[in-house]
């Protein structure tokens, strides 16, 4: 809990100023009053407070206004509204502007002492919350640069040697010795993959992909990810097969990650489908929303294990095939999605097989807050899908 904390208070009525300065008289708190609301946003710039309480009836910017603008400015701020007009739709609109709790006049010391302590742990909770994610993504940053320095560095040199040893050795060494050092550089190269994926997964900017986004047409990265699965899928003689609205759906986002994301999607159900199997995927508008459903008959998903299959470095029982995973890809996929303010989720039968959901916003004709760019590229993007 925070030693001390900084509350401001707002109310055009000077008796409820005094009165609530001299509750918290004595406390470990800084006070700061305002008799309106302007004031009040302008003690917001000066006093930064971690606590506001305002009255929801002023003259001048209600109290309304000045939630929305406190959240607008520092969402971190918990707000506390007083009013002598409490009624439960008022209580309702200001929780929905952002406010923590509501206290109706006239409120005793010992009720307003109670909210005020539990709305400082409140702002707590929110700021350790805040120090924890990034102290998170400080250490995804930090183990990045670990990996890539630290173990593909001298793999890579692994890697080299064995190439050149190869050669040297192709004229003298057997066939079970050249056939061990394909199985060496096999692991090897493996072994760097699979660093890598990890790399990826730690490291994606999800800042840098809502910065590449533009109108993409879903039939574009969908049949990326279908071409690059096709080898395995062909390997495993199950059948990809697509089907995607003419013209196709359009979303606001990044099309190399969005493939991506596919990707790693359709490659998890060909791994978990039989030999001679099937996946399904299809795209469909709804509701102003566009949903993509991957869908195979394979071993399906262990009730248990439902939970965890989006955390990272989590792997569920092997695939059809024996094959494991990085325990990466659908926990890259989740971030990817959710980088384009999308979901995915997952319903599965054991023995029966899997079906994956991504939903993403649908691109509305002003875009994703502003008009949409170029009427004609969308047009030739779309068309640009279909041949």
């Amino acid at each position: 809990m925070m030693d001390t904390a900084r509350i401001l208070v707002i109310d055009d009525e000077e008796i409820v100023l005094d009165s609530c300065v001299e509750i918290l008289r004595g406390d470990t708190y800084q006070v700061a009053t305002a008799g309106d609301g302007q004031r009040g946003l302008e003690l917001m710039r000066e006093f930064r407070p971690d606590l506001v309480v305002v009255d929801l009836k002023m003259p001048g910017i209600s109290g309304f206004e000045v939630l929305e603008r406190v959240r607008t400015a520092d969402p971190t701020v918990v707000t506390i509204v007083i009013t002598g007009y409490a009624t439960v739709s008022s209580a309702v609109e200001a929780m929905k502007r952002g406010a923590y709790d509501f206290l109706p006049k006239p409120f005793t010391p010992d009720e307003f002492r109670l909210i005020i302590r539990r709305a400082v742990e409140k702002r707590s909770l929110v700021l350790e919350t805040i120090a924890l994610r990034r102290e998170r993504e400080l250490l995804r940053e930090h183990f990045a640069a670990i990996v890539s320095h630290e173990l593909t560095a001298p793999l890579a040199a692994v890697q080299q040697n064995l190439f050149a040893l190869e050669r040297e050795l192709a004229p003298a060494a057997t066939e079970d010795q050249r056939s061990r050092l394909v199985r060496i550089k096999t692991r090897v190269a493996d072994l760097l993959q699979l660093i890598d994926t990890w790399r990826r997964g730690v490291s994606i900017d999800i800042d840098a992909i809502k910065s590449q986004c533009a109108a993409v047409s879903l039939r574009v990265p969908i049949e990326k990810a279908v071409e690059s699965v096709l080898v395995h899928a062909t390997r495993k003689a199950v059948e990809v097969v697509t089907a995607v609205p003419d013209p196709a759906p359009l979303v606001w986002g990044d099309q190399g990650t969005l493939a991506e994301a596919l990707v790693n999607v359709i490659g998890n159900a060909v791994k978990y489908s039989r030999v001679g199997g099937r996946v399904d995927v299809t795209a469909e508008p709804l509701d102003g929303e566009v949903r993509i459903a991957v869908a195979d008959a394979g071993v399906g998903i262990a009730p248990e294990d439902l939970p965890l299959i989006f955390d990272a470095f989590y792997t569920a029982q092997p695939g059809a095939a024996g094959e494991r995973g990085s325990g990466l890809g659908l926990a890259v996929s989740r971030r990817i999605v959710e980088a384009h303010g999308g979901s995915i989720t997952v319903r599965s039968t054991p023995g029966k097989g899997s079906t994956f959901v991504i939903t993403l916003p649908a691109l509305r004709d002003d875009g994703p807050g502003g008009p949409r760019h170029g009427a004609e590229p969308l047009a030739a993007s779309a068309k640009e899908g279909r041949r």
